[in-house]
């Protein structure tokens, strides 16, 4: 048997998997400080919600979905993003006003894997339901860069556009698929194709840049209304002291975007898709999944290219001590651990009976920076607490060992 993965997926394990870890905890840390409310859906959904909220024209549903019949012949899917199942949940749960919800897991597209793009991929992501409000626009583009500051991406570039209202975007896309035909035969086939069906991601073709490099934008169509909102959201951005650049060209893979959209770019990452994350305002979602108009924005920041963006992040210790026992001191050292580890420390030891020797060379194999020796001491209240880096070597009193450990 093939013990490999399936391609385009990946067994995340240590030692990467602690850059993961740290990253997963820092979401989690941002998302509540912004009043976010931790969500969870399905891994599956019925078809037809990715079909009436993505949208039956994007690559998304036409190419990259993994999709099945379960035994009773129902269609679902793999989830391949996160916005419309929460949309939906919000809706199935009835809920009125408005509704923070913060999440994290695996999606799925069958895509051509390379660096930076898998067929499962994790995201960490953010919504807000129920509020048409600009400023909330600037605040989930805040979260997202907040975040990705502080696990230690460099260099992140914010880039923000508008494609307007829903009639705004509608009058745009017959004025850029005019456009767009009277230099068709400049074109690739890719884009030929992707014009008769979602022109606006022809805007997204590396190829044909030059070709589409003075098509006409979103901004310069917007009603009234949607420019005031946009000028707001970049008000806001800058009052929050968070940098960005306006991309007229940016538009999104999905169907249910208007007015905001942003993404993160990282610009020291090389891989041929450098954004790390993006998302943009959904006002029209709600309706064509049940007919139900509700406002929304989100942000969904793919790991995967997080972790490559990174580099190689300096982590701190997966563990902080390691708990040896002298002979006949096993049961002792087993009540230290515990107890350290329920204080809050990050405690290993060795179990099987081993020798002092070989588990002092055990613990000395490992990135640990102390080691604890539980023995003849124990009655008394004492260890032995040494410092593999100075080789500084004490007496400590049980209750004294976590705030040692503290940096």
């Amino acid at each position: 048997m093939n013990l490999a993965p399936p391609k385009g997926t990946d067994d995340i394990l240590s030692p990467d998997s602690r850059a993961w870890r740290r990253v997963l905890r820092s979401w989690d840390s941002w998302s509540e400080r912004f009043g976010f409310e931790l969500g969870m859906t399905p891994l599956f959904e019925a078809t037809e919600l990715f079909e009436r909220g993505v949208g039956e024209s994007t690559e998304v549903v036409r190419k990259q979905m993994y999709t099945f019949e379960d035994r009773a012949g129902r269609s679902l899917s793999l989830r391949p993003e996160g916005t419309a199942s929460f949309v939906r949940a919000y809706l199935n749960a009835g809920i009125r006003g408005v509704w923070k919800a913060s999440y994290s897991g695996p999606m799925f597209r069958y895509e051509k894997p390379q660096k930076g793009r898998r067929r499962q991929f994790f995201q960490v992501g953010a919504e807000v339901i129920g509020t048409e409000s600009p400023e909330v626009d600037a605040e989930i583009i805040e979260l997202a860069y907040r975040f990705l500051l502080d696990v230690g991406v460099p260099a992140v570039v914010v880039e923000i556009n508008s494609l307007g209202d829903p009639s705004d975007r509608s009058a745009y896309e017959a004025v850029l698929v005019t456009w767009l035909n009277d230099r068709i035969d400049r074109l690739c086939a890719d884009s030929v194709e992707t014009l008769a069906i979602n022109p606006l991601r022809v805007l997204d073709c590396k190829v044909c840049r030059e070709v589409t490099m003075g098509a006409p934008t979103p901004v310069e169509m917007m009603s009234p209304t949607a420019k005031e909102a946009y000028e707001t959201v970049k008000q806001r951005l800058t009052l929050l002291d968070v940098p960005y650049r306006e991309n007229p060209r940016l538009v999104r893979g999905l169907d249910y975007y208007t007015r905001t959209a942003f993404e993160y770019i990282a610009t020291g990452l090389d891989a041929a898709q450098n954004a790390v994350g993006g998302g943009g305002r959904y006002d029209g979602l709600g309706e064509k999944i049940c007919g139900r108009a509700v406002p929304g924005v989100g942000v969904a920041l793919g790991i995967d290219r997080i972790i490559l963006a990174m580099g190689d992040p300096v982590l701190p210790p997966s563990t902080e001590a390691f708990v040896v026992a002298a002979p006949g001191f096993s049961d002792e050292a087993a009540i230290v651990v515990s107890r350290l580890r329920g204080e809050g420390s990050k405690v290993e030891t060795v179990f099987g009976g081993r020798s002092l020797n070989a588990q002092t060379k055990a613990a000395a194999k490992t990135a640990v920076a102390v080691i604890i020796t539980v023995g003849e001491g124990y009655a008394q209240g004492q260890v032995t607490y040494r410092e593999l880096r100075s080789g500084a070597e004490t007496q400590v009193s049980i209750e004294e060992i976590s705030q040692c450990l503290k940096p």
